[in-house]
């Protein structure tokens, strides 16, 4: 991210910040003009302060709110059919615990529905769009109360990897969420090439220091930070959402290997293009990795010699680079035949998770003592 959407420099070293509390705001109802109630509560703002907003009181106003029985079962079961219609894609599951993608993109507990501070015959839901709950904001407020402010949407989310909480930004307005180095040189000479700060989070994350979750701040002001908010409101927080496509770890540990399992469930057949040929400490890690689960006996052998190849398996595939061949100790029973296909099928799985796809090949006839049981091309 570069240009005007990028978050600024420094104005200098000596930059001093003030991160303070807007008070006396109240309860939030649905159809609550925020404007209005920020203005009144804040007519200390000033052009370029940043306003960090809890996205609870935005969802409040915007009436995402959802009737709950107060009872048990049935508020657990309601719950449950309001985190499916919240839920895009499942992510992680530990006991109660469910960590899901929102329709916004969004990885969070729960979807972000809350329970706190709301009646207790009701769940607040996420804005619908929280960047545009911030440029609507920031809008009202210039226009009637002639401050140009920029606009955070924050709520509180868990991180990998590490314990406790911090606020994010969900929504933005005014201000580039990222603030970009690359191609910067630092101090020592060298280029950065991948650091870009999320400083919409950074902002959020400094603002909940003076909201505070019990103490009925759900507004703060971080002063000192923008000489000047941006002329338009910027691409929004959804631009730090990343792609599921880049995303490493788009799924838990538990999810992720039920995924592998029935990847090697349904495992098709295939061997790799004639320009990719396949690294042979791959498939020795793949046969040592099933070694000691396969039957007493039985043997997986690699071989790459193009004769062997040309005599053993004419037809295998045309990007096949090596054979694997599997023998069985002779004389071989039907029981011996049918264990060999569970573990010709591991070493496919295992050949799979070293990226080396394989394709079975009919065996040829033999007249060796301990004749071919099986084929791969690999």
């Amino acid at each position: 991210m570069s240009g005007r959407h990028s978050a600024p420099e420094p104005q200098n070293a000596e930059r001093v910040l003030e991160i303070l509390p807007v008070r006396g705001i109240g309860d939030v109802t649905p159809g609550d003009d925020l404007a209005a109630l920020i203005g009144g509560a804040a007519p200390w703002l000033r052009d370029g302060d940043v306003l960090v907003v809890t996205s609870k009181i935005v969802s409040k106003a915007e009436g995402r709110l959802v009737d709950v029985p107060t009872g048990e079962p049935e508020r657990a079961a309601a719950r449950e059919e309001v985190l499916a219609a919240e839920t895009a894609r499942p992510v992680a599951r530990r006991g109660p615990t469910r960590i899901v993608q929102t329709h916004h993109g969004f990885v969070m507990a729960a979807a972000g529905i809350d329970a706190s501070n709301v009646d207790a015959s009701r769940l607040v839901l996420l804005p619908k769009d929280p960047d545009a709950s911030a440029r609507a904001l920031r809008a009202a407020l210039r226009e009637r109360h002639g401050v140009d402010v920029a606009v955070i949407v924050s709520d509180t989310m868990g991180r990998p990897w590490r314990n406790g909480l911090t606020d994010v930004a969900l929504g933005a307005a005014g201000i580039g969420p990222i603030r970009d180095h690359r191609g910067e040189t630092d101090p020592y000479g060298n280029e950065l090439s991948i650091t870009q700060m999320a400083v919409i989070d950074e902002l959020a994350g400094a603002g909940e220091l003076v909201k505070g979750k019990c103490d009925q701040v759900p507004v703060a002001v971080v002063r000192g930070y923008l000489a000047a908010a941006e002329p338009d409101d910027g691409p929004g927080a959804v631009a730090l959402v990343r792609d599921a496509a880049q995303d490493l770890f788009s799924l838990g540990t538990a999810e992720a290997t039920a995924a592998g399992l029935l990847a090697a469930a349904t495992l098709a057949d295939g061997t790799a293009p004639p320009h990719a040929p396949v690294d042979p400490a791959a498939v020795a890690r793949a046969i040592a990795a099933v070694a000691a689960v396969i039957a007493p006996g039985t043997a997986f052998t690699h071989t790459t010699d193009p004769e062997v190849r040309q005599r053993l398996a004419p037809q295998a595939p045309r990007g096949a680079s090596g054979l694997i061949l599997c023998r069985l100790p002779a004389p071989a029973t039907p029981g011996d035949l049918i264990r060999l296909g569970a573990d010709l099928h591991r070493l496919r799985a295992a050949l799979a998770a070293e990226a080396v796809a394989s394709t079975p090949l009919a065996v040829p006839a033999s007249d060796d003592d301990r004749p071919l049981a099986a084929l791969l091309a690999v």
